[in-house]
């Protein structure tokens, strides 16, 4: 893989949902200055879910549930504004249900951003149903907002990669570090214990494994150097026996961590990997989950 089969690619809008709960106006605070750094505009939606409703209430209740969505969301719009003058925001009430007006919403080319949990979550620590449905089902990547919300900004952009299967997430995490002026630090996971009694310790040492988890993180790295000439590019391969765990404490020390989703094996439908759950559930920043190939397994930065 050569920077020449590589392009840059575009930051598309930013589609954030707001249902009223304080981590979904901390995701529209933090949407709002990501579609600002990418001189996108801003879309709001909250999905009021009345054509199911409909079923089984009344018309006066979806009257007062729609009204009360405008309510919300012109109230979000004012306070964006305050804070972001000269953002295009724009506002839709949605009938469907969240993962799907959401996803409709962002079309093929936006990015969808969601709280860590929503009115219904009974932790802080775990993701809302709907954010997890977004980010195991959409078709364009969605960030996950986690962490504090006036968190101290570090400086860097963490990229999770495994190998080249992972190079549109390691593309758009170069974007996104870009847009911020700030550094990519491209971090790769090698954890012995994956393959400990496979065919591959049966064939070759686990050191020369990971001498070629190492070569190709470097590959992966030199490309995007030559695509961004401009941009600090660090990468390592860590060692350990906790890929989620590793990441997670990666997390604490950048401003957001972007790895590919994958797919179930035999491409199967979406699904989240064992690491992109953990990493979506525990962070200490916001994650960027990008759909990504189809794999022959379980994902594994």
């Amino acid at each position: 893989m050569t920077s020449e089969t590589l392009a840059r690619p575009e930051l598309g809008n930013v589609v954030v949902g707001v249902d009223g709960s304080p981590s979904a106006r901390t995701a529209a605070l933090w949407a709002a200055a990501e579609a600002a750094r990418r001189g996108r505009p801003l879309r709001l939606v909250h999905a009021a879910d009345t054509d199911r409703r409909a079923y089984w209430t009344d018309a006066e209740t979806i009257q007062a549930v729609r009204e009360a969505g405008r309510d919300l969301l012109t109230e979000t719009a004012s306070a964006l504004h305050e804070r972001f003058p000269d953002l295009d925001v724009t506002k839709e009430l949605s009938r469907q249900e969240p993962v799907s007006g959401l996803r409709e919403s962002a079309g093929t080319q936006g990015t969808i951003v969601v709280g860590s949990r929503g009115l219904g979550g009974f932790t802080a620590l775990l993701l809302g149903s709907v954010g997890l449905g977004v980010a195991a089902r959409a078709e364009v990547p969605v960030i996950v907002v986690r962490g504090e919300g006036e968190r101290p900004e570090t400086g860097s952009v963490t990229a999770a990669v495994h190998d080249s299967t992972d190079v549109h997430g390691l593309l758009l995490a170069a974007a996104e570090a870009d847009a911020r002026r700030a550094a990519l630090r491209i971090v790769s996971v090698w954890n012995v214990l994956t393959h400990v009694g496979s065919v591959a310790t049966m064939l070759d040492d686990l050191d020369a494994i990971a001498r070629q988890r190492v070569h190709e993180t470097k590959t992966l790295a030199d490309s995007i150097r030559a695509l961004y000439p401009q941009l600090i590019v660090g990468h390592h391969v860590e060692t350990g026996t906790s890929t989620p765990g590793i990441l997670i404490e990666a997390s604490s020390r950048t401003d957001l961590i972007v790895m590919g989703r994958g797919r179930r094996p035999l491409g199967i439908g979406p699904s989240l990997g064992r690491v992109a759950h953990a990493l979506i559930h525990h962070a200490h920043c916001p994650v960027e989950i990008v759909p990504s190939t189809p794999v022959t397994g379980e994902e594994e930065p």
